[in-house]
């Protein structure tokens, strides 16, 4: 069993991770109802772009309530019911935000390719983010005993609490899970701005002006970015769900999988606006799609190749005790 400080810590660190992008999300939000093509919108799109607006207050007011309780009820003393509150308020709040990701997307894609494309899109995108933040924990739940060991998971030192088990490689798992907390709160605030960025885009002057098949790309890069988005947001609800916040293998591993998935489509995502960019610069699609490919050639490279390649020389430099995973549990 975790500490409860270090639960508390966690539940704070994970509901940070998800008011920073909140946050970002929320001052786009109020810009793109000055942007120029907003006047371009339908009525419906303009109603439905007020409700996402009001779907991302709704999440940042649940998201800073647990600031407010921990100040003013608890007095800042760690609690059984600070991490009970903390964890039920952001169960509530990935509802709202994955419906506000829905409308915005359907209100982006229904601009570039009419209301079927955007129902298309907006219903996908709702859809993901429902089913990774609270459909892929119930079947964990139901088919995970706690205390159970996958097959993998390391031995457990029953005299130890969970979290202060150390891996193969020495770390304690609650510092582990600490580590890939605060690597996702390095990446998704940035990704989340990109995003907002590409929503407020569709809504700009210019972009009228591009080719079809440049809005279609873009489009298509602002769905791998959200993507990207749904994945890096989905430990922190499966923690609480699933894990009820306890520090275990089992999670430090699945986050890791899904901070790594993550990076796959957003490097996708980042190239084609690379290809619409330099297509509206230098009308060139050949070059266009050169300075892609090797934008995303160079991304996977540092982040995939060279990572990869250093994993599988450590692992033949160790004595032949096991073969480690990618993430550091024994196959």
């Amino acid at each position: 069993m975790a500490e409860l400080k270090d639960k508390v810590q966690n539940a704070l660190d994970e509901a940070r991770i998800l008011i920073l992008g909140a946050h970002i999300l929320l001052g786009f939000q109020f810009r793109s109802f000055l942007e120029t093509g907003f006047e371009s919108l339908s009525l419906s799109s303009q109603l439905i772009k007020l409700l996402a607006l009001g779907m991302i207050l709704l999440a940042v007011a649940l998201l800073i309530a647990p600031t407010a309780y921990h100040r003013i009820v608890e007095r800042g003393a760690d609690t059984t019911e600070i991490h009970s509150y903390t964890t039920r308020v952001m169960l509530f709040a990935l509802l709202p935000l994955a419906l506000a990701l829905g409308l915005d997307i359907y209100v982006a894609a229904a601009k570039i390719g009419g209301t079927t494309v955007g129902a298309l899109a907006g219903v996908f995108a709702g859809v993901a983010a429902l089913f990774c933040w609270y459909g892929l924990e119930v079947a964990p739940r139901g088919g995970r005993l706690p205390g159970r060991k996958e097959k993998g998971e390391l031995e457990i030192d029953e005299r130890k609490p969970e979290g202060e088990m150390q891996s193969e490689e020495g770390s304690a798992i609650k510092d582990k899970i600490r580590h890939v907390l605060t690597e996702a709160k390095m990446v998704l605030p940035g990704v989340q701005a990109l995003l907002g960025f590409q929503l407020i885009a569709v809504l700009m002057e210019n972009f009228d002006k591009l080719p079809a098949l440049s809005k279609y790309i873009h489009l298509a890069s602002l769905m791998l970015v959200g993507l990207s988005i749904v994945l890096l947001m989905t430990p922190a609800a499966y923690h609480r769900i699933v894990e009820k916040g306890e520090e275990t293998e089992h999670f430090h591993r699945f986050a890791s999988r899904l901070m790594v998935a993550a990076l796959v489509p957003l490097a996708l995502g980042i190239c084609g606006d690379v290809y619409v960019v330099v297509l509206k610069v230098l009308n060139s699609t050949l070059i266009a799609v050169v300075a892609s490919v090797v934008t995303l050639a160079i991304f996977y490279e540092m982040w995939f190749g060279l990572t990869v390649y250093r994993r599988i020389q450590r692992d033949n430099e160790k004595p032949k005790t096991g073969n480690p995973g990618l993430f550091g549990a024994s196959q």
